[in-house]
């Protein structure tokens, strides 16, 4: 549940941020996430295996071309979101992930925290 509130916050915060990105509310943000999840443990390995010279020969930056990929595919599946090309996908792929790694450092921390104050 964390790591979908997480990424609903990413999505929420990436669409707040990019004028070519589009989220009806924070219902659809939450199916957005949910899906982007799916996506990555279903779709993305298979992307990656079939990318695999053109990912080599970019030292892995082919990788971001996947992500867009992967929030294109999140675009056409789910009607509540809408992305306006493959530029807006893969700076909205930056920005969630880079939102991701902050509130989970947070997150983190936090437990961190309560660890050593309970035990």
């Amino acid at each position: 549940m964390l790591r979908i509130a997480i990424n609903t916050i990413a999505v929420l915060a990436a669409a707040y941020m990019l004028n070519g990105v589009h989220v009806d509310g924070v219902g659809y943000a939450i199916i957005v996430a949910v899906v982007i999840s799916l996506l990555n443990v279903i779709v993305r390995p298979l992307l990656i295996v079939l990318t695999i010279p053109a990912t080599v020969l970019s030292l892995g930056l082919f990788l971001f071309v996947i992500n867009a990929c992967i929030i294109l595919i999140a675009d056409w599946i789910i009607d509540g979101f809408s992305v306006d090309g493959f530029w807006w996908a893969l700076l909205f792929s930056l920005i969630a992930t880079f939102v991701k790694s902050a509130l989970n450092a947070f997150t983190k921390d936090e437990k961190k925290r309560v660890d050593e104050t309970s035990g």
